[in-house]
């Protein structure tokens, strides 16, 4: 018998609408975020001929990390700071009516 995801879902997290569907769908939100600042971390290394180990070397960091950061692991607004300021790359964040913050 084949099911589907959301059938899936409803019956081995809860149903839309419970604790414990809100927390997987907030989760599951924050990992896909994660996957694409992770994407346009790639784009921008790449975008300035640089490998990862080279922008690890400008960070700080090793290789490994980066790779980490690429694919959406271990990123934290400091991480995300230092990476872009190290490619020379504005970090801006939209604080809707607040307006727009420049962290590097």
């Amino acid at each position: 018998m084949n099911y589907t995801l959301e059938e899936i879902e409803d019956k081995y997290i809860g149903k839309i609408g419970t604790p414990e569907r809100d927390q997987y769908e907030q989760e599951l939100q924050e990992e896909l975020r994660a996957c694409h600042i992770g994407e346009a971390i790639k784009e921008a290394r790449k975008a300035k001929n640089l490998t990862q180990e080279q922008l690890g070397a400008l960070v700080g960091v090793q290789k490994a990390q980066i790779s980490r950061l690429e694919k959406g692991k271990s990123i934290t607004l400091s991480t995300l700071t230092r990476v872009f300021k190290a490619m020379g790359i504005p970090l801006k964040l939209d604080m809707g009516e607040i307006g727009e913050i420049v962290l590097c």
